[in-house]
Order: structure tokens, then sequence, then C-alpha cells
């Protein structure tokens, strides 16, 4: 049996990257996949690419009420919804992030997507899941949230939050006896638009790829799939019983090995 038979997963920032990679491996493994972005086309091209166990749906994951269409459209489609993956975000719009040059509109941007969109999805999925017998939330945030990031501040300062919130939305979920799961993912550096655009803040990009390359224990920057499989191990009933863990997929840099 394919490990999430009967599931419906929604993934939002499915036109690329981790959403891309995750909706693929979610439908092969059984799960009727929505995936949302801005980028409707995009999200659209992978929805054809995957079948018919995929569609697409246009969200813009800071607004309240998108959330509430597409989670009701959702419903309405399959009746039911068991996995949310919050992979939408962003780096930045290319300004300063330093904190002595960095704006307060760039630092709004960024914690409005990658922060407040995380909280607004945690919230709107509960009562659908609780409907569902339960679910799971997977958040994704970056070995950022861990670290000191002095040129991307908004940025890494966005991804810790995820990882505190995530907490928060695991304790209260199961204290309050949902059988909800809630559980982040911590990306190293890998080649995604946004991966890229992190390695554009420190200099040239393939330069500046190949040195983190070289930094990396395993020595090799991730794929798109690295972090769709940790993506699948935590929809699946499989990890039934982690909860509020931080899953770090980086090759080994944030252990310093």
């Amino acid at each position: 049996m394919a490990r999430l038979d009967g599931k419906v997963a929604l993934i939002t920032g499915g036109a690329s990257g981790f959403g891309a990679a995750s909706g693929k491996i979610f439908a092969r493994e059984g799960a009727k996949v929505v995936l949302t972005d801005k980028n409707t086309d995009g999200a659209q091209a992978v929805a054809r690419e995957i079948g018919n166990a995929a569609s697409a749906m246009s969200h813009d994951v800071v607004s309240e009420d998108d959330w509430k269409r597409v989670v009701a459209d959702t419903l309405d489609m399959h009746g039911k919804l068991d996995i949310l993956m919050n992979n939408a975000g962003v780096m930045g719009t290319g300004a300063p992030q330093d904190i002595e040059n960095m704006s307060l509109d760039e630092w709004k941007f960024v914690q409005e997507i990658n922060s407040d969109g995380v909280f607004l999805g945690c919230r709107a999925v509960i009562q659908a899941m609780k409907d569902s017998g339960g679910g799971s939330i997977i958040n994704i945030s970056s070995t950022a949230g861990f670290r000191a990031t002095p040129g991307i501040a908004a940025y890494g300062a966005s991804k810790g939050a995820v990882r505190q919130l995530t907490k928060s939305v695991a304790a209260y979920c199961g204290r309050k006896g949902y059988n909800i799961r809630c559980n982040s993912i911590h990306p190293g550096m890998v080649r995604t638009p946004l991966g890229e655009a992190v390695l554009k803040y420190y200099g040239e990009l393939e330069e500046r790829a190949q040195k983190r390359a070289e930094s990396v224990p395993l020595g090799t920057l991730g794929e798109v799939e690295d972090v769709a499989y940790a993506a699948l191990y935590l929809a699946s009933d499989e990890a039934r019983y982690i909860n509020s863990s931080e899953l770090v997929v980086d090759g080994g840099m944030l252990g310093g090995g």
C-alpha cells in the first residue's frame, strides 16, 4: 500500500521548488494533492504533470479570505483535509537585510509572507482536520531559524518564528486531543529559486554555490527531493508519534561536522 493512500494534502507554494516536488511525491504515494500558489499558471502546470490526483488553486497566503476559500474548496472537492504543507515563502525583495541598512518595509514584507502566512495556514486548517479525525501540519522553516543570519536578518527571524510557532501549534493541538501533529522541516542550502536568492545575497551565485557545497560535510548542496521525502515521512502515518519536532535536512552543516 502507498504511504499516503486515501489522504488529502494541501501544499502552498506548489508552483516550484519544495512544493512542486512534494506534490509529485505525495501523489505518487497515493494522496490527492491540492497545489496553491500566487503563480496560478505555474501551479496548474505542475498539477497537469501530476495528473488526475492533483488540482491547483490561486492563493495569496497572507489573505485570510484566500485561506478560507482554499480550505473550503478542498473540502468541497475531496470531503476532508489530512495534510497541510506550509511551504510558500520568500527571501526578500533583494534590498539590504542587515540590521543597519534594512528598511521597515523589507522587514514587514518578509515577515508577512514567511511568518504570517504560516500562522494563517495553521489556524485555517484546524477545524477541517478535527472533522477528518486528525492530520499533519508540516511547516517549512530553514536552518536559518537556528542561527545568526546577519546578512539576511529578516529572513532568519521569519524562519525562527516558524520554528517556534510550530511547537506552540503542536502543543496546543496535542493537549486538546485533536490528533493533529505539527512539525517543522529545516532545509540547508538547496538549489531552488529561494536558495539561489540566499546565495546571491552573499556574492556571485555559482562561486558561492561551489563554496557552500565544499563546506557541507556530505560535500554537495541538497536537491528538492531531499526535502520532499522528509515531508512525505512527516505526512505519513509512519510519523504518528512525531510532534513538535525539527527535521534538519542540510547534509550535516548545522551539526558543525
